[in-house]
């Protein structure tokens, strides 16, 4: 069986606030670590049927940058919710929410 691993590096200030993100994976074609600015993971626990997070982000990530990211996120959601469930309704739904917040920030910015 092949296994692949992702890893996550993260460079911490005095006050425990992220200063770097690091990360890289075996399928990843670049073999050098990579440096982002944000992270969003999410886990399924089977035992609590619930989801577990972790939601990190450097202290000089732009805050118009952050939107933009978790508009990303949402989006790569609703093309998940498509794909793992078929649900149509709930990915439309997800893309629609998604093109409101594009507008929004669109305002924001003018």
């Amino acid at each position: 069986m092949k296994k692949s691993t992702i890893t996550f590096t993260v460079e911490l200030d005095a006050n425990n606030v992220p200063e770097k993100i690091l990360w890289d994976a075996t399928d990843k074609p670049d073999p050098k670590m990579s440096e982002t600015k944000s992270i969003s993971v999410a886990l399924w626990d089977e035992k609590q049927k619930n989801t577990l997070r972790i939601d990190l982000w450097t202290k000089d990530m732009p805050v118009n940058e952050m939107k933009r990211f978790y508009i990303d996120c949402l989006g790569g959601l609703a093309q998940s919710m498509l794909t793992s469930t078929g649900d149509e309704v709930m990915s439309n739904e997800t893309n629609a929410l998604c093109e409101r917040l594009v507008k929004h920030l669109q305002k924001e910015n003018t």
